[in-house]
């Protein structure tokens, strides 16, 4: 985590006893168009191969965690508490939580093509086919404050 990071989450929480589970980080390809959905409340979920947790060593997210999102910048814009996570096979996932992750049309059509897309050149890069049942740690979450206030960029 970054000063400018470190710094907006310890004032969030000022006196108060901060929560030790939180991560800081950027949306896939389009960072900021992807934060700027949260701070405008459209973008209400997420998901990612559940191989790159696997891979990587990371702990699957729980309704413990808070997420600070970051801009392209590496600057906060938000902070966001999970508040739902299934490990689910892509093509089980459920229109209305492709809906929820609140990217482009809102079509599931447009959720499936974009993250086919994005899983297939993901996997290729660690030398791994792309499935269409591959599982997705699928996690919902809630806006628990935007910093400033202010267009993720502007």
């Amino acid at each position: 985590m970054n000063q400018a990071t470190q710094t907006y989450w310890n004032e969030y929480w000022r006196n108060q006893e901060k929560p030790q589970s939180v991560t800081a980080w950027q949306f896939g390809v389009t960072p900021d168009y992807l934060a700027q959905l949260v701070v405008d409340g459209i973008k209400t979920a997420t998901c990612s191969g559940h191989i790159f947790y696997e891979l990587e060593n990371d702990p699957i997210p729980t309704t413990e965690d808070y997420n600070i999102i970051l801009n392209s910048d590496d600057k906060p814009v938000a902070i966001t508490k999970t508040v739902g996570v299934t490990i689910t096979p892509m093509n089980k996932v459920s229109e209305e939580f492709a809906i929820a992750e609140g990217e482009g049309n809102l079509t599931y059509r447009y959720w499936w093509d974009a993250h086919e897309k994005f899983f297939r050149k993901e996997l290729n890069s660690i030398e791994r086919e792309f499935s269409k049942d591959m599982l997705l740690v699928c996690e919902r979450f809630e806006v628990v404050h935007v910093k400033d206030e202010q267009p993720v960029k502007t």
